[in-house]
């Protein structure tokens, strides 16, 4: 048996390949959009897709399941829980199947989602791993709070709680100490709030250092996995419902995407996503436009802003990048939103003011202060006595709440998402002076943290 693990920095998301070497066959677990590096592994490896099996209808990404089902002919197996639209075979506890001298079994694990299940691998009776999905992961576990409107099934978010307890003590930890662990997620995923940057590890580990695997009561663990989860995206349930229903094939749907000529006109009224640097865009841009930079949270940033019913034309600084950022776009599904990208702003007649650092320094009671970290990071490290905190992926609908008797400070923890921040602020507020802290916000944590 061949494990190889497949990761996706920007969405910190792992997929996986297992290959039986005797029968030259491959089953998927929880693959990415783009099904090209399955299949790139399939044919290094002299073998055949025949299974791609989902831990369950994933909130953060677009699985290619169906793509390669299609493509492959391979069998899809997902719980009969998840009321997949597609076909498949449904794969809960009691089940399993074979590839060669592998035994692949299911374990109904609900906390995370109603329909999560985690895959059990064995050879010649004995378990070699396990690949928990949004169950369990390397330090933390699945956060319950995203299924309470997604989905085949809902579930409140203490009713999940209390079944990812079940789920881990009953289900998972009785495994062997030797087993391997392979979760769906690492450090920098919306799935969980303390995940680790480890890729893999094992049951005995995990019953040793993971936090919330430790001796406790079903209320003390509800309670403290309820505790300040992050926020929830805007696109997390439309990707749930695109996952259950099996999305477009990948190369189409981007070749789809309306490429525009430099200097196109736009639109009126629809939004504009300028991912162009920070310093490119405060020089001039589109009236109303929004700097999403390019970076490697794009897609998740670009999901959290904008909702999955609103078209937006999308501008990059040079080609090269364009195509990049349509392939992020797709990563969401976001892709069929784009009414059109092209290089370059059609327009330059909006700017930003560049704050004088020094003069907010000297005198920040002269300036109405925005914070738009998350509240768990304003909360834990305050930076600004006094600072309103509205984070980012609620500016659009709170900007109206932003006082305007005094010139707006927009800051973040290092920049990147004051520029989207300042940008939404400036255009909600018209007449009033918005400036953005960007990277100077790090000399005043370090003064914070001297003080």
């Amino acid at each position: 048996m061949k494990i190889e693990q497949f990761e996706d920095k920007g969405l910190a998301h792992f997929s996986y390949a297992i290959l039986s070497e005797c029968a030259r066959e491959i089953v998927l677990i929880d693959p990415a959009r783009d099904p090209q590096p399955y299949y790139d592994y399939a044919q290094a490896n002299d073998a055949k897709i025949v299974s791609v099996i989902e831990t369950h209808p994933h909130a953060d990404f677009v699985s290619s399941h169906l793509e390669i089902a299609q493509t492959t002919g391979a069998t899809i197996r997902v719980s009969k829980l998840l009321g997949a639209d597609y076909t498949h075979e449904a794969f809960d506890e009691g089940q399993s199947f074979m590839v060669g001298k592998l035994t692949f079994r299911a374990l109904n694990t609900p906390g995370h989602s109603p329909d999560s299940i985690s895959i059990v691998v064995s050879r010649e009776g004995k378990d070699e791993a396990v690949f928990t999905g949004d169950t369990l992961f390397i330090g933390d576990v699945g956060r319950p709070d995203l299924r309470e409107k997604a989905g085949n099934m809902t579930a409140k978010r203490e009713e999940l709680a209390r079944q990812m307890y079940h789920s881990l003590r009953d289900k998972l930890m009785p495994l062997a100490g030797t087993v391997l662990v392979y979760p769906a997620h690492g450090a920098g995923s919306l799935c969980g709030k303390a995940l680790s940057g480890a890729n893999s590890s094992t049951i005995a580990d995990e019953k040793f250092g993971n936090p919330m695997l430790r001796e406790m009561s079903e209320e003390e663990f509800v309670q403290e996995l309820l505790a300040d989860q992050p926020f929830i995206p805007k696109y997390f349930g439309y990707d749930v419902a695109l996952n259950k229903a099996g999305a477009p094939d990948y190369k189409p749907s981007v070749q789809r995407v309306s490429r525009l000529a430099a200097g196109t006109a736009l639109e009126a009224g629809v939004l504009v996503v300028d991912t162009r640097p920070e310093a490119e865009f405060k020089q001039g841009h589109m009236d109303g436009a929004i700097n999403i930079q390019q970076g490697g949270k794009f897609e998740t940033w670009l999901g959290s802003i904008v909702g999955p019913e609103e078209p937006f034309y999308l501008i990059a600084d040079d080609e090269a990048t364009l195509e990049d950022l349509i392939r992020k776009t797709a990563k969401i599904g976001y892709e069929a939103l784009i009414k059109g990208a092209l290089v370059g702003s059609p327009s330059s007649e909006a700017t930003l003011p560049k704050l004088d650092v020094e003069q907010f320094r000297q005198h920040p009671e002269q300036y109405t202060i925005v914070d738009i970290r998350n509240a768990t990071e304003h909360r834990d490290e305050p930076l600004f006595a006094g600072s309103l905190n509205i984070p980012l992926p609620e500016l659009r609908e709170r900007a109206q709440e932003i006082p305007t008797g005094k010139p707006v400070v927009v800051h973040c923890a290092g920049g990147y998402r004051s520029a989207a921040g300042s940008s939404i602020v400036a255009d909600a507020l018209p007449g009033t002076e918005v400036l953005d802290l960007s990277e100077a916000v790090k000399s005043f944590q370090s003064a914070s943290v001297q003080h």
